[in-house]
């Protein structure tokens, strides 16, 4: 579906060749040429692929044009930006390479014929899209956001790897700041969303909970279908009077949800639940741990309900996924059990992790050591002292034995933890710490935002 016509029309952009002076006008392109997919980065460009050079805080793409070239079939370059002339590349000049991506991903949408659902919410995003792909690839070719490429530059850009033959796009929107859902929409016109819960993210870019609702609920005025948790009361509140469209719902506590757990199972490394609907049940065994887990997984099965498949489909679809690397990924080194949760953290996302933590740790009949390796919950303004005080007394009252704080602000819940706490400059000083403190049969949470590179403090993989 990526085409250099396409390309040109969508951006309204000048083409140049090696075998011309100059630039010649689009229309002047002698017959179309087709792109294996689009690249931002010339390192890992691969032959067929069209270069894009957008401009970073850290770097401005336009510097290895010349590399990317040497592989890449071209490059979509700003047009005050000359580069020179590869035989047999192709060069698009545009006025802004960042808004020709966007008219690229939305042109693609335009023509794309299949379904396309919107993943948002505070917490378990990128589980719940991976969720749905696994289900709706059952039966379907699915298209997927890659990892968490969830922003103005991914979301765009995984679009542009639609395939003619792509049934279903499962694209996860992330949101910093008001605006951010309403953008990401804007580009990807998804027909269904889904919500998967209401938590404290990014508050110094929101400033109040209130602001992240509004943030997520931008995505009402794009979905004809709507799939939310039905246990979020504040989320419920948010839509009761601000959607005409069809809502399907989905939950653990609540009896009226459409699509429900019953009889929880869990277990270190598994969960077990049976998936009932109005048509009846099915029991899921499901590879992934933890109460958010089972929600995550509530919300894949309810977009796959939405889209017509069936108890038996869903099953192995739910069944067959095997978790997200550095998702509360369980797994167990030298009679320790670790559980690496070290991708991101909010304060919600932390008080589930640390839950689990404590759940783990004494579900055995010998009572395990709880210990958590936290590094400072990132962006959130002016909430920041006070969460992570918080965040000490809840791992207080969890019964946690130790804890480990990486950064200025996890001191703080290390003052408030009635337990050993110790603090650590880093991820990696506070996996040496970390050694001298284990012992056979403990369990370790390691959790931290993305910018403590908290899977440091764990060392080698399992």
């Amino acid at each position: 579906m990526l085409s250099a016509g396409r390309i040109l029309e969508a951006t309204g952009g000048l083409i140049a060749t090696a075998d011309t002076a100059g630039p010649i006008m689009a229309e002047k392109l002698p017959e179309d040429i087709f792109f294996r997919g689009l690249s931002i980065d010339s390192r890992t460009i691969r032959e067929g692929e069209l270069f894009l050079a957008l401009k970073g805080d850290r770097f401005d793409g336009h510097d290895f044009v010349q590399d990317a070239l040497r592989t890449g079939a071209g490059a979509i370059i700003s047009h005050d930006r000359p580069v020179k002339y590869v035989a047999g590349k192709i060069i698009i000049l545009v006025d802004d390479t960042l808004l020709a991506l966007h008219r690229i991903a939305r042109s693609i949408r335009r023509h794309f014929r299949g379904s396309v659902i919107a993943v948002v919410g505070s917490n378990g995003k990128t589980t719940t899209k991976e969720l749905i792909a696994s289900i709706l690839g059952v039966k379907l070719k699915v298209l997927k956001t890659s990892g968490n490429l969830n922003n103005h530059i991914g979301m765009p850009l995984s679009i542009t790897k639609a395939l003619d033959d792509t049934a279903v796009m499962v694209l996860e929107m992330g949101s910093n700041r008001p605006g951010d859902i309403e953008e990401l929409c804007a580009i990807g016109f998804p027909e269904k969303g889904v919500i998967t819960n209401i938590g404290q993210e990014h508050l110094a870019g929101f400033g109040s909970l209130a602001s992240v609702r509004d943030s997520e609920l931008e995505l009402l005025g794009y979905v004809q279908e709507l799939i939310v948790n039905a246990d979020d009361a504040f989320l419920m509140e948010g839509i009761k009077n601000g959607y005409e469209g069809r809502i399907i719902t989905f939950g653990i506590e609540s009896r009226t949800a459409e699509i429900r757990a019953e009889g929880l199972e869990l277990s270190t490394r598994s969960s077990r639940f049976n998936l009932c609907t109005d048509g009846g049940s099915i029991i899921i065994e499901s590879w992934l741990t933890g109460r958010f887990n089972i929600y995550n997984s509530l919300a894949a099965a309810a977009a796959a309900y939405s889209m017509g498949f069936d108890a038996e489909t869903i099953k192995h679809g739910l069944e067959s996924f095997r978790g997200v690397p550095m998702r509360m990924e369980v797994f167990e080194r030298g009679g320790i059990t670790y559980i690496n949760d070290a991708y991101n953290a909010n304060p919600s996302s932390m008080e589930e992790a640390v839950l689990e933590l404590a759940r783990l740790a004494g579900e055995a009949q010998r009572q395990r050591r709880a210990v958590a390796v936290l590094g400072d919950m990132l962006e959130l303004g002016d909430y920041s002292a006070d969460e992570h005080v918080k965040l000490g007394r809840l791992l207080s009252r969890s019964g946690v034995d130790i804890l480990i704080g990486v950064g200025p602000l996890m001191s703080l819940a290390v003052e408030s933890f009635q337990g050993i706490g110790i603090t650590s400059g880093n991820a990696k000083e506070a996996g040496r710490e970390l050694e001298k403190l284990l012992r056979i049969g403990d369990i370790v949470l390691v959790k931290g935002s993305r910018g403590m590179r908290m899977e440091g403090a764990i060392g080698g993989r399992n």
